[in-house]
């Protein structure tokens, strides 16, 4: 799967977080709690090295709850204080403020001690497109400021917002990095919207998610879309086909000829699952990382 999306606005914003890092005291760095790893851009690590880190894992609502706090034991592990929210009902944001100090209780008892008491405290608020990064700083603000919307691409220009209390806000534009690890990355993105759609093959894609789902959360398929699944043993040339087939059947997406319009039944999974309709589910575990978590631990 070739996928291009990294366009020149992005390469000016890393270029513009990797000059204003100096003037923040701390990285917020917003991510999807369905897919918390391959939503983290890992331009990040060297963008931010040497500051303070929060890793707010937003979108909860979307997301396995069990699976959320896995992920959220998991980043303190590796030394991150973690926060985790769902931007659009407001849940868990209120506890930003006292987590970045609480993260930078250090810092400001030796501002406090050299007579700087009351310094405002900076925070740089990056994310990759679509993870609910400007809903979430409108949240903490009380306010509509960010631009947001539920399409990547929307914020393009870095801003500053004052919040109550001395906390100052940058909010960068969602950027991605130019190169993927896998295509199971750039899956995992596309169908929780991350790119947008018309780079991709709506029907590849949504065959893709079909595959993922059957493994990850068969419950999902049969609850929402009545289909019976294939058994483990049963084989076909593409199964996400196959089991998109049968949904577009099952909802009555027929065109001339009685064929299945699986170009309409596409862009309904994707939407319902983006919408969370198929149930909250997250794609991804710890324990698929262990053994980068190991070597972390060794490298320490």
């Amino acid at each position: 799967m070739n996928i291009q999306w990294y366009p020149g606005h992005m390469t000016r914003t890393r270029r513009q977080m990797a000059e204003n890092i100096r003037r923040v005291d701390a990285v917020c760095e917003v991510v999807d709690a369905r897919i918390p790893q391959v939503s983290r851009n890992p331009d990040m690590d060297d963008i931010a090295a040497g500051k303070p880190r929060l890793l707010v894992l937003n979108r909860t609502d979307l997301a396995d709850p069990e699976s959320t706090k896995l992920w959220a034991a998991y980043y303190r592990r590796q030394g991150y204080a973690v926060l985790t929210t769902d931007s659009r009902s407001g849940a868990g944001v209120a506890k930003f403020s006292a987590t970045v100090r609480t993260m930078l209780a250090d810092k400001i008892a030796q501002w406090n001690a050299k007579g700087q008491t009351g310094k405002p405290v900076r925070v740089m608020v990056v994310g990759i497109p679509n993870v609910g990064k400007s809903t979430f700083i409108n949240r903490v603000l009380g306010r509509k400021s960010a631009k947001a919307a539920d399409k990547p691409g929307v914020t393009r220009g870095s801003q500053w917002f004052r919040v109550e209390g001395g906390l100052e806000l940058l909010d960068t534009p969602g950027i991605l990095w130019p190169k993927l690890d896998d295509e199971r990355t750039g899956i995992y993105l596309a169908v929780t919207g991350a790119v947008k759609d018309d780079i991709l093959d709506v029907e590849t894609l949504a065959c893709k998610l079909m595959e993922i789902l059957y493994h990850h959360s068969p419950q999902s398929l049969t609850g929402r879309y009545k289909i019976e699944l294939p058994a483990e043993d049963e084989e076909f040339d593409f199964l996400g086909y196959e089991l998109l087939m049968r949904a577009g059947r099952k909802r009555g997406f027929l065109i001339s000829g009685g064929e299945i319009d699986t170009e309409r039944m596409a862009r309904i999974l994707l939407d319902e699952f983006r919408g969370g309709k198929l149930g909250r589910i997250t794609l991804e575990t710890p324990d698929e990382y262990a053994d980068t978590e190991e070597t972390n631990g060794e490298a320490e």
